[in-house]
């Protein structure tokens, strides 16, 4: 297939372009601003995937250069993996605000898209949006940034509903691995690293985190089965280690100990205070799904990024 990838700049995105590039698709990646603007681990990303993809500059979702692309090529599929996540963490987040970046003109591509050959559509969703995964009842959103994700999705099936285009959700857990954001499994690992022990603050909480390479790969199976489809919605909620992030954390010490020798000192804290559901996970083990995939060398890569 001839795809339309968004959000390839992003840690997971980086991930998915790969491994569709891998399955022979033809990826075509527009990104919001210049090569040159970005840095750190986003330039990184994109330099890396310069050979297994075309990245076409200053076509943020739904402008005119992104509706130009859409009227000149002729693409077999659209993946929507681009989001605002500007402050995603804070309570102001602007859940409508973003819905509206992350929709933008979305009849108008659609319909440019579709004229042109487009035949089906993914998502990227996530587990803790509403009616998502299992875990704490009720599966409601837990912060700005779900809820919008959750209006994101509402708004993408209402859309692809009326153009008759078969909409595929992915929706992901925590993924882990070789260029990660600077989140929870690089807390632990820049500290090692430095000698210094790392402290699990919420380790009562239970979730999924995964390896970002087996990710990927089903991502990839997944867009292939969306791309059979005729019509309508179907979803995947690929899940790995469904552990307390205390459990998960004395995993990932395992891991790297017996790989690097670090020290790898935890620090569990009593956990007072529970701002999100107790648990929130999602429902498909999916490490049988990628024959010769191996989990060994998943964390061998892991361990190798952080000693680089």
């Amino acid at each position: 297939m001839k795809i339309l990838f968004t959000g390839a700049s992003s840690f997971t995105g980086f991930w998915l372009v790969k491994a569709l590039a891998a399955a022979g698709h033809e990826v075509v990646c527009p990104i919001t601003r210049p090569l040159a603007s970005y840095t750190d681990v986003r330039r990184q990303r994109l330099e890396l995937l310069q050979p297994c993809c075309r990245l076409v500059s200053g076509a943020s979702f739904g402008s005119d250069v992104f509706l130009q692309l859409a009227r000149g090529e002729s693409f077999d599929q659209l993946c929507h993996h681009a989001a605002d996540v500007t402050n995603y963490k804070s309570p102001d987040f602007n859940a409508l605000a973003a819905l509206a970046n992350n929709t933008h003109n979305l009849p108008a591509v659609l319909s440019t898209l579709r004229t042109s050959g487009l035949k089906s559509v993914v998502l990227t969703g996530t587990f803790f949006e509403a009616g998502e995964g299992r875990g704490t009842q009720p599966l409601v959103t837990f912060s700005p940034y779900s809820h919008s994700k959750t209006l994101t999705c509402e708004r993408f099936q209402e859309v692809c509903c009326t153009q008759s285009l078969p909409l595929g959700k992915f929706v992901l857990p925590n993924p882990v691995g070789p260029f990660e954001e600077p989140r929870f499994t690089a807390y632990l690992m820049n500290n090692w690293k430095a000698g210094r022990s790392a402290e699990v603050k919420t380790p009562d909480y239970v979730r999924d985190n995964i390896h970002v390479d087996l990710l990927a790969a089903v991502y990839a199976q997944f867009t292939a089965r969306v791309a059979l489809q005729n019509t309508g919605f179907i979803k995947m909620n690929p899940s790995g280690y469904v552990e307390s992030q205390g459990e998960f954390a004395r995993r990932v010490a395992r891991e790297i100990k017996t790989r690097l020798g670090w020290n790898c000192e935890l620090i569990l804290a009593r956990q007072e205070s529970f701002t999100e559901p107790l648990e929130r996970t999602n429902t498909e083990p999916v490490a049988a799904l990628v024959p010769g995939w191996n989990e060994p060398k998943a964390w061998d890569a892991f361990a190798e990024y952080y000693v680089k």
